[in-house]
């Protein structure tokens, strides 16, 4: 008789160890799942922000010859000097867009004049639209993987390698090679970004910043892996 007592009184702890177990991995699966809507909505929210603060340019070159890279340079330099002038009194992202728009016509005149002028017939074709861009860096500016607003232009096939920067705030029109941006043009960012915002992008690489860089990393984790899925199917359905 005790000894059946005492296999219930197992059996019945053995219950509860069992139970606990469960309620604890549901609850980790709970709070992991909590988590990463969070760090999902935030990345959301701060691109959706940032691709309405800036305008982007996008050049994609016909092939990766060297001819085709060299009249990518080309056609980039043209337009960039065209829309300095013409973007020079824009005062936020809405205003440069209209501006593009307007000109869209004379982009494409500007790009067809290098490309007769390399001996070539390529089609080229600016758009004004939203695209994926990868984590990219100007100067001490980085700005995280996403969709933004940007002028695309395509030369020919548009199958080689891509050139882009932003056109607005103009850090298309300064040297960053050097590793800084004016403080004028960043002045342009903070005017249009949240002061988050700006954090984020001007202190990515900065170890002195933990937290924003953890941002950063959230928000370049879950836009870059959106844009890799998003073109994963649409090679499936080609």
């Amino acid at each position: 008789m005790s000894k059946g007592l005492t296999a219930f009184k197992e059996f019945g702890r053995g219950l509860r160890k069992g139970a606990f177990v469960k309620t604890a991995a549901v609850l980790v699966l709970v709070v992991f799942f909590i988590t990463a809507a969070y760090f999902v909505s935030y990345s959301e929210n701060v691109n959706k922000d940032l691709a309405g603060s800036l305008v982007r340019l996008h050049v994609v070159a016909n092939s990766d010859s060297s001819e085709d890279q060299a009249l990518k340079r080309d056609v980039r330099d043209r337009i960039l000097q065209y829309m300095k002038g013409q973007l020079q009194n824009s005062k936020n992202a809405e205003e440069a867009k209209a501006v593009l728009n307007n000109h869209l016509n004379e982009i494409e005149k500007l790009a067809r004049q290098e490309i007769d002028r390399y001996g070539k017939d390529y089609t080229v074709k600016a758009v004004l639209g939203n695209f994926p861009f990868p984590t990219k860096s100007y100067g001490d500016v980085t700005l995280p993987a996403g969709n933004y607003q940007a002028l695309r232009v395509v030369i020919g096939k548009g199958e080689g390698a891509n050139w882009w920067c932003v056109l607005f705030p103009p850090l298309c029109f300064v040297d960053a090679t050097h590793g800084t941006i004016p403080d004028s043009v960043k002045q342009g960012l903070k005017k249009n970004l949240t002061e988050e915002e700006y954090r984020i992008i001007t202190s990515a690489d900065s170890d002195e910043d933990i937290p924003i860089r953890i941002k950063f990393k959230v928000v370049e984790l879950f836009e870059d892996s959106k844009i890799r899925f998003t073109g994963m199917i649409s090679k499936l359905f080609k």
